[in-house]
């Protein structure tokens, strides 16, 4: 707290430790004068250093301003490292199918794990009357019980750590007065989703308690519910991290060339596309579609599988049909030749052009540092897919994959920062 908060308390703050004051020239009123001159004090003619113009460029920029930007730009990146663990910690949960084992969701009361025998087995007994207990496990010990009930404990505590840290330090600067106009727009939103995002979590879970009837297959949240979940989540990572970047890296004046524009447009393309490729990696979790195929590069003794279009309308192939959804997974990715691929490019292709567009144009070493990062770890991202298949979608390096999409999502993002206009 103190390597965050000493810049601008610095900044506001004399050499003496009082406060730096200067004074408010009167309406009309000129000096000519850069001699330092002692006036009387009288109310409303000073003001604090983040009124103070200092002299930079075509007009002032504001000495506590600047430190204020540089503790908010640090805030959200930590906030940013929050939602990436809890993503991170979403998928374990969903791999190890522990999150049902919470059957209610309270937001104070829950807070506390059960702590004597009775407890736990009371936790245990509201498990049982749901529908993953009677379909699929209903042979658990309590001791099983245990462990995918700490798996979802957590993940909803750190849940609950992630809107404290928007929350708490956001209302502290905004009482400071350290967030400009339309940062505050921003960090209202920040923290509005983050309290959309515990809603729609329960939202999704509450989908996998449901009992039906006619259906004996193994109890799982709603893909479209838990899509909606995993992508609040990403747009969220991906608000604080652009804003963070924007505030903390000096911006770049390259020249405004035409190859410039073009490289430009096609990273707000790509970024999309890895996006896009993220989310539907929501689908592949929902219906567990990566257990459907587990070969590479065909799928099975084909290319295209025989039972894409199986349900009726074609439509709900795409989103509730698993082979369907590992096919584009695969397409969306780029590791498989898309030959149907309804984007026409995938994201590993994109990133590869996008690396060699941006080795035509003049960019800074930052830059070009930037378009290293986000071509290796595409490459590495491929791997892992491909490993991930192959081994019949393992814990932990399932984690890892899901873990090496955030990091995509962030490389993008970081060459999109690079580029971005400079306002005149």
């Amino acid at each position: 707290m103190q390597r965050l908060l000493g810049p601008p308390l610095k900044a506001l703050m004399g050499s003496r430790g009082l406060p730096l004051l200067s004074p408010r020239a009167a309406p009309g009123a000129q000096c000519g004068c850069s001699c330092g001159m002692r006036l009387p004090w009288k109310p409303g003619r000073y003001s604090t250093i983040s009124q103070v113009a200092l002299p930079s460029g075509r007009g002032g920029v504001s000495l506590a301003s600047k430190a204020a930007e540089r503790v908010v730009g640090r805030w959200l990146l930590v906030c940013s490292g929050t939602v990436a663990g809890a993503v991170i910690l979403g998928g374990v949960t969903r791999l190890t199918e522990s999150g049902l084992s919470m059957v209610d969701w309270h937001l104070i009361k829950e807070m506390k794990p059960p702590t004597s025998q009775e407890e736990w087995e009371e936790e245990f007994q509201k498990y049982q009357q749901f529908p993953e207990f009677k379909i699929l496990n209903h042979n658990m010990t309590l001791a099983e019980f245990k462990f995918i009930w700490y798996m979802e404990y957590s993940h909803r505590m750190w849940g609950r750590m992630v809107g404290l840290a928007y929350i708490l330090p956001a209302a502290y600067f905004w009482k400071k007065g350290w967030l400009s106009r339309g940062m505050k727009g921003r960090v209202l939103a920040l923290c509005g989703l983050v309290c959309f995002q515990g809603l729609l979590g329960w939202y999704m879970v509450k989908s996998g308690l449901e009992e039906k009837p006619d259906s004996y297959d193994i109890p799982r949240v709603s893909q479209y519910r838990l899509a909606a979940h995993l992508g609040s989540a990403l747009v969220l990572y991906c608000a604080s991290l652009w804003t963070s970047l924007s505030l903390l890296l000096p911006q770049h004046k390259l020249p405004e060339t035409r190859q410039l524009l073009q490289l430009r447009r096609f990273a707000h393309g790509t970024a999309g596309l890895v996006f896009l490729t993220a989310l539907s990696g929501a689908f592949v979790a929902g219906l567990d579609a990566g257990l459907v195929y587990n070969s590479f590069p065909k799928m099975g003794d084909s290319w295209i599988p025989e039972d894409l279009f199986t349900f009726s309308p074609i439509l709900r192939n795409v989103f509730e049909n698993p082979t369907m959804v590992q096919f584009d997974h695969r397409v969306l990715a780029g590791i498989v030749r898309g030959l149907s691929s309804p984007q026409g490019i995938t994201s590993v292709t994109a990133i590869t052009v996008l690396y060699f567009l941006s080795r035509r144009v003049p960019l800074p070493r930052r830059t070009r540092m930037a378009a290293v990062t986000l071509l290796a770890l595409a490459y590495t991202q491929v791997g892992l897919g491909i490993s991930t298949l192959l081994m019949y979608v393992p814990t932990a390096l399932a984690a890892t994959h899901q873990s090496g999409s955030l990091a995509l999502l962030s490389g993008a993002l970081w060459l999109m920062n690079e580029l971005r206009r400079v306002p005149k």
